[in-house]
C-alpha cells in the first residue's frame, strides 16, 4: 500500500494525488470526503478515530484546465512503459531516442522516447531501429487524462484505485 491518496473531482473524476496526510486534513476540514479507506490502519488522535484514505472525493467541482500537458522525464517514459524494453522487453533502466536527438526529427517528446535497457540502448546506438535491425515493440504516446494525472503523481497500478480509473467520466 502506498502513501498517496487518489483525489476525484466531485463529479468522480480523477484530478491527482496527494499524501495521505493532506487527504486526511481535506477530510477533517470539509472540503472533501473519504470514499475508500483501509479500516484496519487508521489515523488517530485523542478524539478522532479515521480510517485512513484510499480515495477521497472532492465536495466541490474544481474546473480542470484541459491544455496541461505532462512534462516529458525519464521517471514518466520509464512509468509509461511499464519499466520494460521497448525493444527486447527485459527490465528497462534508461530511456532511448528512437529516432536519435542528433538527426533532424529526433526531439526530446513523447513520441520519440522509449524504455530501454543497457544493452538494447548501446547496441541500437546512434542509429533508427530500422537502421540497428530492431524492431520497436511499442509505440510511443503521449499520456492524457487519467494516466497523465498518475504518470504526474508518479505511482500507477493501485488496486484499490481501480474503479475510478476506469469509469468514463460523468458529465
Amino acid at each position: 500500500m502506498g502513501d498517496h491518496v487518489l483525489v476525484l473531482n466531485a463529479t468522480y473524476e480523477p484530478l491527482s494525488t496527494v499524501g495521505w496526510q493532506r487527504a486526511v486534513v481535506l477530510v477533517l476540514d470539509g472540503i472533501a470526503e473519504t470514499v475508500a479507506a483501509d479500516e484496519v490502519r487508521r489515523v488517530r488522535s485523542p478524539s478522532i478515530s479515521l480510517a485512513r484514505p484510499h480515495v477521497i472525493r472532492l465536495l466541490s467541482y474544481v474546473r480542470v484546465p484541459r491544455g496541461r500537458r505532462t512534462p516529458v522525464t525519464r521517471r514518466g517514459v520509464l512509468a509509461r512503459d511499464g519499466h520494460q524494453c521497448g525493444y527486447c522487453r527485459g527490465r528497462a533502466d534508461t530511456v532511448d531516442h528512437v529516432v536519435p536527438r542528433s538527426r533532424s526529427g529526433g526531439g526530446h517528446t513523447w513520441a520519440n522516447l522509449v524504455a530501454a535497457c543497457r544493452s538494447c540502448n548501446g547496441r541500437k546506438g546512434n542509429r533508427t531501429p530500422d537502421e540497428a535491425g530492431m524492431p520497436l515493440l511499442v509505440q510511443p504516446f503521449e499520456p492524457l487524462g487519467v494516466g497523465a494525472v498518475l504518470l504526474r503523481a508518479g505511482t500507477a497500478g493501485r488496486t484499490e484505485w481501480e474503479p475510478w480509473l476506469t469509469r468514463p467520466a460523468a458529465s
